[in-house]
């Protein structure tokens, strides 16, 4: 990621997020990592929208990330579950303010039958919140996907590509030191 900041001319924390309804049904789109630690990857979004939806019937899902200036692709494939409300307050305090307003005024992948009616429901959002002080949306926060794979794909002359796998053992098997099984695939 730190290599990604330097090298990337925008949005180095971009990245496509798939989801699957409980019947199956793929959906992709980039969103942007707003979090990463030990515990995971963290984004945020409406939990009521259609990535929400999803992610509620069926909490699996996988990113990519793909750098085109660094020649690599991270994608990583886990469990998602809501991030607390603690750490989402904390964030959605430091975005800016139309954007904490347009929360509350976005009823997210709904049908929105004009422009118009988002303008009127962020105007609403404005009246009702006139200051600085805006709190965070019940339908609106974190999700956190705990990886248990990750490939890192680094591109090579003539298609060789290097892939490396580290995915969480099964019980019983050996592990890395840092508690990772790795293997290396064929491009």
């Amino acid at each position: 990621m730190a290599e990604a900041a330097v090298s990337e001319p925008s949005d180095p924390n971009a990245m496509c997020l798939a989801t699957a309804t409980p019947e199956g049904r793929p959906a992709a789109r980039i969103v942007l990592l707003k979090g990463l630690d030990a515990r995971g990857f963290v984004f945020h979004s409406h939990y009521d929208g259609r990535k929400g939806t999803e992610l509620t019937a069926n909490p699996f899902a996988a990113l990519c990330f793909h750098w085109k200036t660094l020649g690599r692709q991270v994608r990583v494939e886990g469990r998602v579950e809501h991030e607390g409300a603690a750490e989402s307050d904390a964030y959605f305090a430091t975005r800016p303010r139309l954007s904490r307003l347009g929360a509350w005024a976005s009823q997210q992948s709904r049908p929105l039958p004009e422009r118009a009616a988002l303008v009127r429901r962020l105007e609403e959002a404005q009246a009702r919140f006139p200051g600085e002080a805006i709190p965070r949306p019940p339908h609106w926060g974190g999700f956190r996907l705990l990886p248990d794979r990750i490939e890192f794909w680094q591109n090579m002359p003539f298609r060789l590509h290097d892939r490396l796998v580290y995915r969480r053992p099964a019980p019983g098997e050996a592990a890395g030191p840092h508690g990772w099984a790795i293997q290396r695939l064929y491009p």
